[in-house]
C-alpha cells in the first residue's frame, strides 16, 4: 500500500505574507511621509491624530538634543536653556547626525554673535581639525590649521590642537 505522494502545489512567485508590489510601494510613500512629518515639519499625515503626532516629534527632538549634549559637552553646557534652543534650531529639519547637527547649531550661533565663549572654543577645535562644508560629513585634516570663532583660537598642528581665548 504505497500511495503515490502528490506533488506540491506551483508556488506563487511571491511569497506568503508579502505584499504585492503596489502595496509595498504605497506603504514605502505612507511610512516616508510618517517620518517627514515626524523629523522634518511635514504635513500630519491622513489617518494620524495631530496632538499625538506632536507628542511624538517632540520626544525626537529631545532625543536629538541629548544626543548632541554628548557630542558638543561645551556648546550643551554653555548655551542657556540648551534643550529649547536646539529644539527652536531643529525643529523642521531633516537630521543630519548629532555630531554634525551640533556643529550647524555652533556655527549658526556663531554667525548671529550669541555662541557662549566654551562653545566658541569647542567650534574653533573642530574646525581646526575637520572640513566640513555644511552638507557632507566631515573629513580630518591633514595639514596644520588655525580657526577662529568668537573670542577663541585653535590651531592644529602633527595631530595636536591648542585652544586660546
Amino acid at each position: 500500500m504505497n500511495a503515490a505522494v502528490p506533488d506540491p502545489p506551483p508556488r506563487p512567485d511571491r511569497r506568503m505574507g508579502e505584499p504585492a508590489p503596489d502595496a509595498r510601494a504605497e506603504l514605502a510613500a505612507r511610512q516616508a511621509e510618517l517620518v517627514a512629518a515626524l523629523v522634518a515639519g511635514g504635513t500630519v499625515p491622513a489617518g494620524f491624530d495631530a496632538d499625538d503626532l506632536g507628542v511624538a516629534r517632540r520626544a525626537l527632538l529631545r532625543k536629538r538634543s541629548g544626543e548632541v549634549r554628548r557630542v558638543w559637552p561645551l556648546l550643551a553646557g554653555s548655551c542657556p536653556d540648551f534643550a529649547a534652543t536646539f529644539a527652536q534650531w531643529a525643529d523642521g529639519r531633516v537630521p543630519a547626525g548629532a555630531l554634525r547637527d551640533g556643529w550647524d547649531l555652533a556655527r549658526e550661533l556663531a554667525t548671529a554673535g550669541t555662541l557662549p565663549p566654551p562653545a566658541a572654543a569647542e567650534l574653533a577645535a573642530r574646525e581646526a581639525t575637520a572640513r566640513y562644508d555644511g552638507e557632507s560629513a566631515p573629513r580630518r585634516r591633514r595639514l596644520p590649521a588655525v580657526r577662529r570663532v568668537g573670542g577663541a583660537v585653535a590651531v592644529q598642528a602633527f595631530g595636536r590642537v591648542r585652544v586660546s581665548g
